[in-house]
């Protein structure tokens, strides 16, 4: 056993939190920026477009530059491109906090997309080569813990950095994580990459950076365009005939940066359905819930921050503890369970009322929190486990993708869904204000309540609150009923397509066992990079 082995080996642990804090900055940046998005309007005289784009220029350049990344780690080393994307990231988010105008932060937002889009499958193929099959589940329920707390602590931490410091904090304190980050990577990460060094693939990078980025536009810019209009059509078609293109370029380029017969394996294509409808029906109730908080139940947004801890808790205790109920009961038990689970919080959040006060809520989020770390789990580790260790980081960047794409079409789909009842339902009572303001009024809840608090006439500004809200509150209700459905059917296609268990292949597209899957004796761990 070579000492680099054996070290490797015993530092897994150690390893594993350097990755955990490297996902954990990413993860937090995102969140921690929803918060800032009002100071942004007042200090940087932010157009709501411009705002939208500060926010989507990241998510547009991370979610399309992810398997680039992931088969740039593979070939040139996953360390090394951890470390290139922490420095990208650091360097980016420092020239952000000093951004004088809006589309200043817009570049520098798409800059640090770059960075993340590194950072990110290299966490999860760098955990897939250190730790051996037996603890694998085990890694991954923690790797998907600490990505699951940056929901909740994203708005609490941004909250309290702009109720202290300026907005350029929130992108400050990525500085002495990124460091220290570097620093431990440096010292406790091992090096690890594909052992045969295939030729690179530019065309396929160009093809999937274009197909993945045209999809992503798409859904972002449908619902303010319209999910039928021509502008939104045509983007789609961009996508399918560039994503379409790039299949097809990689079933005959000789040296493929992706192997499309991964798909074949139901292992993998089903798990990496389950992950997008995960994220599909919770991040589209997170659009809903940080709205009802505020604007229903009154709270300010770092109160509401506080208040999505549940989900917190629900993740932190599920995700790890599904790695041992998997190890019973299976992948496809456990990851129809979870979705089943996130369905039934969105189903009982439905049912809430403009009285329910955030009891309620809470329960909701703890629920939906638990079957999120219920199914993450397993279904990440059926994706990993369906990829040729050399190839872990582009099967890393596929899961990272179908968490892009599933919770940008949840808040897509499901916000265009809420705003359309939202605003069918105030057609009467905007109907009874002044012209000017009747289809501000119908836009959001939100702006409804503005409206109401410029009013001269007390009454009708309390009639319009009340109607306001309980149109809110019907209207996502429905798509709370819809997003809970679409979670189903992806507890379904677990159930019919996942494969119980892992039948002892750490995968390729053809079932043999690799060598790596072979598990050393107890006294003497080996673990192949």
């Amino acid at each position: 056993m070579s000492e680099l082995t054996q070290r490797t080996y015993e530092r897994r642990w150690w390893t594993l939190a350097v990755l955990s804090l490297a996902l954990a900055v990413i993860s937090l940046d995102n969140m921690i920026l929803n918060v800032a998005l009002p100071t942004l309007v007042r200090d940087l005289n932010a157009t709501s477009s411009q705002l939208q784009w500060i926010v989507d220029s990241y998510v547009l350049v991370f979610a399309g530059l992810l398997l680039t990344a992931g088969a740039l780690g593979d070939r040139f080393g996953r360390k090394l491109a951890l470390m290139a994307g922490l420095g990208v990231f650091g360097v980016f988010s420092a020239l952000a906090a000093m951004s004088d105008t809006a589309n200043q932060l817009i570049a520098t937002r798409a800059l640090m997309g770059i960075g993340g889009a590194l950072i990110m499958p290299s966490t999860l193929s760098i955990l897939t080569n250190v730790f051996p099959p037996a603890e694998r589940a085990k890694a991954i329920g923690i790797w998907a813990a600490v990505n699951g707390l940056s929901i909740p602590l994203g708005p609490v931490l941004g909250g309290w950095l702009l109720e202290h410091y300026s907005w350029g904090s929130i992108f400050l304190i990525n500085i002495p994580v990124v460091v220290v980050s570097l620093i431990a990577a440096a010292i406790l990460v091992p090096e690890s990459r594909d052992a045969k060094a295939l030729p690179l693939d530019p065309v396929g990078a160009v093809l999937s950076i274009a197909g993945l980025a045209a999809l992503l536009y798409a859904i972002i810019e449908a619902p303010a365009a319209g999910w039928t209009s021509g502008t939104t059509i045509a983007w789609f078609a961009v996508a399918a005939v560039t994503l379409g293109a790039f299949v097809l370029w990689e079933r005959r380029v000789p040296y493929p940066m992706f192997d499309t017969r991964l798909f074949k394996n139901p292992r993998f294509s089903a798990a990496s359905l389950s992950v997008t409808m995960v994220f599909f029906g919770l991040f589209g109730a997170t659009f809903f819930l940080t709205q009802h908080m505020q604007f229903v139940l009154g709270f300010d947004t770092l109160q509401t921050g506080v208040r999505m801890i549940p989900v917190a808790v629900g993740v932190g205790i599920a995700a790890p503890l599904s790695a041992r109920l998997t190890a019973r009961f299976g992948s496809k038990v456990m990851v129809a369970a979870g979705l089943t689970v996130v369905a039934l919080g969105l189903g009982l959040m439905s049912t809430a009322t403009v009285e329910s006060g955030y009891g309620l809520v809470a329960t909701c989020m703890i629920v939906a929190g638990a079957g999120m770390g219920l199914a993450m789990t397993p279904a990440t580790d059926a994706v990993m486990g369906a990829v040729p260790k050399d190839n872990a980081g582009v099967g890393s960047a596929v899961n990272d993708t179908t968490r892009q794409v599933g919770g940008a079409l949840g808040g897509a789909v499901l916000g265009s869904l809420l705003a359309t009842n939202y605003s069918d339902a105030m057609r009467g009572p905007a109907s009874t204000l002044p012209p000017e303001v009747t289809a501000v009024t119908r836009d959001s809840v939100g702006a409804a309540l503005e409206v109401a608090a410029q009013l001269p006439d007390p009454a009708a500004a309390l009639a319009l609150v009340n109607a306001a809200r309980i149109a809110f509150i019907d209207a996502m209700g429905t798509t709370l009923v819809i997003g809970a459905g679409v979670t189903l059917v992806g507890a379904a296609i677990a159930l019919l397509f996942l494969p119980a268990r892992a039948e002892n292949e750490e995968a390729s597209p053809e079932p043999v066992q690799a060598a790596d899957e072979v598990e050393a004796p107890e006294e003497e761990p080996v673990l192949t990079l």
